[in-house]
């Protein structure tokens, strides 16, 4: 499974990254970065959980974490 971290900036200054790929995987920070690691952080334990309880198959990661 390859996931991208998507990360914009909202109206009030906020930073949304999210995993387009992972539905509900979205995170706020103050800073891209910080957006980023928090989204990232759910998605691994968005994939962890469905592992443990049998939703997913185990499979290769690859998480790509683009600078801003």
């Amino acid at each position: 499974m390859k996931s991208s971290i998507e990360c914009e900036r909202e109206e009030d200054g906020r930073w949304l990254a999210e995993v387009p790929e992972l539905a509900g995987v979205m995170a706020y920070g103050s800073t891209p970065e910080e957006a980023m690691a928090r989204a990232q952080v759910l998605a691994l334990r968005v994939l962890a959980e469905r592992l443990e309880h049998g939703e997913a198959r185990p499979v290769d990661i690859s998480i790509f974490v683009p600078t801003v």
